[in-house]
This record gives C-alpha cells, structure tokens and sequence, in this order.
C-alpha cells in the first residue's frame, strides 16, 4: 500500500543561487512545512546575499509548458506566485490561474531586492494589477510595495498615506485578503496586518530582530501557502506562517558578505523544540 502523499504547493518564481530568496526559498518552506514543492521557473537571477545583478526572464511559452505539464500530472493543493520576469509571464500566468479558481492563489508582489535592485517596472505593475490581483486570495506586500501599487498614479502622496489606505485601495483592486508586513516602517516592533471584507482583521506584533534578511518575504508568503495546503484557514495560516518565519529568522545565519538568510530547517537543529509549537492546530515542521 502505498503511503499517502503530502499536499503539493506549486510556485512561480525566479532562481536564486545564494538559496535566500526566490524558488529556492519557496522549496525549503514548503519541504519544512511539510508539502511537496512543485516548481516553474519564471527568470533566472545572477545574484548572491549582497544584492540582484542581473534578471533573464523565462520565455513565457516556457512557462506554459512547464506549468501546464506538471499541472495535468498532479494535484496542486495552492499557488504561490513571486518574481515573475515579464508582462507576458504575467499575462500567461494569470491565464493558468483563470483555470483553477477554486486553489488558493497567494501573491508577494516582489518590487526591489532587499538592496533596492528593480525587479519589477510599472508595466508588470499594472499587468498585476489587472490581471492577477483580481484572482488572488491573498497578497503579501511589505509597507513600502503596498504604498506603491496602492498609489501607483500618485507618486508624491506613497510617503504620506496611511496603511490602512493602502490596505483599502489593494482590496478594491480583487484579492480576498491583504497581509501588509511592517518591517520597514520605523517601529520598535514589527506590525503585520491583515484585512479582508473592507476591513482590518487584525494586527500582529513582533519582536524585531536584529540584522538585515534576504528572504524573509518569500519565506512568510511560502509558509501561509504551505499552511493552507495543510487545510488551515487563512487566519489560521497567517498566524502559524508568521510564527514559522519569526523563528527562522531568529535562527538565521550569515553564509556571505551580505545579508543574513533565514534558517527554514530551523527545528532540525533544535532538539528541544523540532516544531512549530504556538497552541492547538500547529502546523508540525517535520
């Protein structure tokens, strides 16, 4: 008989070889959590720790194929979606996700690297916006990306408008929900907050770490997808993935130059505690 298999979790994102950010960052969150990591190759990135050098995007019939491949093969429990590389990436991708309405579809909005590189333009903006967005269940962005497409035709406003504006014009644009992680705004604590139904759902405190981390959004954006693959509900998966990525981050380690990496076999090396352990219904890491 054979065993049964985990939830799959299937990710759109560019390569990084440091394993800090991108797919690689997707498939060790997933592999912790538990889930089978399914992959598309969207761009290929010449970086490391310090920062992006260079982008190739995937020509977006490569996309496709790889995409419908894996997608008529097996069963995809949720859709996670990051450094996309074009507007025609974005345009085919929305097209697959068109086809798989009823799969969670989870969104970090990528804009710039950790050192501030561009990854994406205004058109790959709008085309999200458009055509993606609409379709998602949640999406991810820090303060600064949620400002940006929230105010994208009012460039002198970004700095001076309120999070919860923000939160307000990104759920107008179609996603379910919007997690806004606070990580760059000047606060002794770093506030994530959720909002769904035109409202604020609720505000998460943590401690802030010190230090400087590539990946981070890739890594939470990975976890709540990983979660609601195990069957968690989206409050249910925004809090374990939070926690998830708290710990990683705490345990993270610097291999390079640059910034440090979350750790996301963290509880592998901890013997005392080798899961997430924050209440009943705690996604086991292992």
């Amino acid at each position: 008989m054979a065993n049964q298999a985990p939830p799959s979790v299937l990710t759109f994102a560019g390569t990084d070889p440091s394993s800090g950010a991108g797919l690689q960052a997707d498939i060790l969150t997933f592999a912790s959590i538990g889930c089978h990591p399914l992959s598309v190759v969207t761009a290929i990135t010449a970086q490391d720790t310090v920062g992006v050098d260079g982008v190739l995007a995937m020509d977006p019939d490569w996309v496709n194929d790889q995409a419908r491949a894996i997608l008529e093969d097996v069963q995809v429990s949720a859709f996670k979606l990051g450094l996309l590389g074009s507007v025609e990436n974005i345009a085919v991708i929305a097209e697959i996700m068109a086809d798989y309405p009823d799969i969670p579809l989870l969104i970090d909005p990528i804009l710039t690297s950790g050192r501030g590189d561009d990854l994406s333009n205004d058109e790959m903006m709008e085309a999200m916006v458009e055509l993606l967005f609409p379709q998602a269940t949640l999406i991810t962005p820090n303060s600064l990306e949620a400002r940006r497409f929230a105010f994208a035709d009012e460039a002198e406003e970004v700095g001076l408008t309120s999070l919860d504006e923000s939160a307000a014009r990104l759920l107008a644009m179609g996603s379910e929900y919007v997690l806004i992680t606070g990580t760059h705004e000047r606060t002794t604590e770093v506030t994530n907050t959720l909002y769904g139904e035109d409202k604020l759902i609720k505000a998460y405190k943590w401690e802030r770490l010190p230090g400087s981390y590539h990946g981070s959004g890739c890594t939470l954006t990975s976890a709540i997808a990983a979660c609601m693959a195990h069957g968690l509900s989206i409050e249910d998966a925004v809090l374990e993935a939070q926690e998830y990525t708290w710990q990683t981050l705490k345990n993270g380690f610097r291999p390079g130059m640059g910034q440090y990496i979350p750790d996301r076999m963290f509880w592998a090396r901890d013997e005392e505690d080798p899961a997430i352990n924050s209440g009943d219904g705690s996604v086991k890491t292992h």
